[in-house]
């Protein structure tokens, strides 16, 4: 599991798309995978990494890995809860082409069962 700040990478977008007011989306289309926002501090990234693992162990007695127990890459229920509880996307304001966050806030992607190539889908709503 890994965290990694996408920020960046979301502004390039909205910058240009133009819309100076307005919605911004960020979607994984991916049911291991999810999008947050929170501070870019890899110290809490640790910290937020260790408590998913305490909170949903990557070994337990999932249904889902017995069902496809001969297929490495399914055993991977952990990566589908948590996904349940962190979500696949946020929806943030624009103002002035900016994304509004706070001073320590972040967009952050979070990669549940990989390394693996993923897609980002940025949606950009306004006037």
């Amino acid at each position: 599991m890994e965290i990694l700040d996408i920020t960046n990478k979301v502004n390039e977008v909205v910058s240009h798309s133009e819309i100076k007011n307005g919605l911004t989306s960020i979607w994984v289309p991916h049911t291991t995978a999810a999008i947050t926002v929170n501070e870019h501090d890899p110290d809490l990234w640790e910290d937020i990494l260790a408590t998913m693992k305490r909170l949903v162990p990557i070994k337990g007695d999932y249904r889902h890995n017995a069902k496809y127990g001969w297929i490495p890459s399914e055993q991977n229920a952990h990566a589908h809860i948590l996904n349940c509880l962190i979500k696949p996307s946020v929806t943030l304001p624009l103002e002035n082409g900016r994304i509004l966050l706070g001073t320590w806030q972040s967009i952050l992607f979070i990669e549940m069962d990989g390394p693996q190539t993923r897609r980002v889908q940025v949606y950009v709503l306004g006037e």
